[in-house]
């Protein structure tokens, strides 16, 4: 293997030692505190209870011994379901159900979720596997947030050398009057700014974008028109993000490449007349690479798990509505789902930019 090779595995190496000591650790803090058993005892009376409620109303009549034999078996059936007890009726250990979550975890299987809030999401009925939910919802995340990081990046990208390299010129300063005022606005407070001018006064968009659901789910019935009413829904939120974060993105490219506009090399290209296009390419752009590419994979990976509030007020079922469904039902498989992903992602985001570090300086290498 390369020098180079032998780089990115040991540096891919510790990422994947890093995850699994990550998945040990909350697996601990969740069945070591009882916090999972609490959980899923909650969810056993409430599954019991229920099936015996459907029982009486379908007009069986049980006696109270019945009843009880009734109970106990279907608390039984449904604490093995959950990994309360083993076949024998024996309470499984918390340890024992650590490592059991975190081999789970390692091969993506999160269990189901029998909450409806949660199964709504995935346009289903419970019991749902938290991976198909988890499926569904992220590319609507994907949709939504993505998109907007991405269009904000490569705005930044394309205006924010060109502001260091003019710094304190006219468009400089505006540019830094934009950030300073909509830095202080939340995407939250200009969604529903947003919401009430398009929906309520205008009538362009409608209140819930929860309609953007009907449209993914059947998608190849008509590819071309359901592609048209999603981005047409996804632009009011998109709009938001993209007006509301820009500035900021603006703001740390600019911050970025503005020391590299100060070094002596560039004066010395500026001196030699160099056209200016060509002075940002080769002389500013890349030398701020590396951490210009660190926000914006950092920035894009960070995007799938969703904005909670923004989603909220626009109503869209996203990954942070999954999230806030999620802890607000207690529904512990959901919210490892999320964490294991959300953990993965970023995991992978590092791997990436390790590589792209190594390619990019050979000095990286030798450390």
């Amino acid at each position: 293997m390369s020098g180079l090779g032998r780089v990115i595995a040991r540096r891919g190496l510790l990422l994947l030692l890093s995850y699994i000591a990550i998945l040990i650790l909350v697996a601990a803090v969740m069945e070591g505190s009882g916090y999972s058993q609490r959980i899923y005892e909650a969810i056993v009376r409430e599954s019991v209870q229920g099936d015996i409620q459907a029982l009486l109303r379908g007009g069986r009549t049980l006696s109270p011994t019945e009843l009880e034999v009734i109970r106990k078996n279907l608390t039984l059936y449904y604490q093995q379901m959950y990994g309360l007890v083993d076949e024998k009726g024996n309470p499984i250990p918390p340890y024992v159900r650590m490592w059991k979550l975190v081999l789970n975890s390692l091969i993506l299987n999160f269990g189901t979720s029998t909450k409806d809030s949660v199964a709504q999401l995935a346009n289903r009925l419970p019991p749902i596997p938290v991976i198909d939910v988890i499926a569904v919802v992220l590319p609507r995340t994907i949709i939504m947030v993505t998109v907007a990081e991405a269009i904000m990046a490569a705005a930044a990208l394309l205006v924010a050398p060109k502001m260091a390299y003019r710094h304190g010129s006219l468009l400089d300063k505006l540019l830094i009057s934009y950030f300073a005022v909509f830095n202080a606005v939340p995407y939250w407070w200009l969604g529903m700014l947003f919401i009430l001018l398009f929906s309520f006064r205008l009538g362009l968009y409608p209140p819930s974008l929860r309609v953007v659901m009907t449209y993914i789910n059947n998608f190849w019935q008509d590819p071309l028109g359901n592609f048209i009413n999603i981005v047409y829904l996804a632009s009011l939120p998109i709009a938001t993000i993209v007006i509301a974060g820009l500035g900021g993105w603006l703001y740390s490219f600019r911050a970025m490449t503005l020391r590299v506009v100060r070094e002596d090399f560039v004066f010395v290209a500026k001196a030699k007349g160099l056209p200016e296009d060509y002075v940002l390419r080769r002389y500013v752009l890349r030398v701020s690479l590396p951490p210009v590419i660190t926000s914006v994979i950092l920035a894009l990976a960070a995007s799938l798990g969703g904005f909670i509030i923004t989603e909220s007020v626009f109503d869209w079922p996203g990954m942070g509505t999954l999230y806030y469904v999620a802890i607000t039902t207690g529904d512990s498989n959901t919210i490892m789902g999320l964490f294991v992903l959300t953990v993965g992602v970023y995991i992978i985001a590092r791997f990436l930019l390790e590589i792209i570090y190594v390619a990019l300086d050979p000095r990286v290498r030798v450390r």
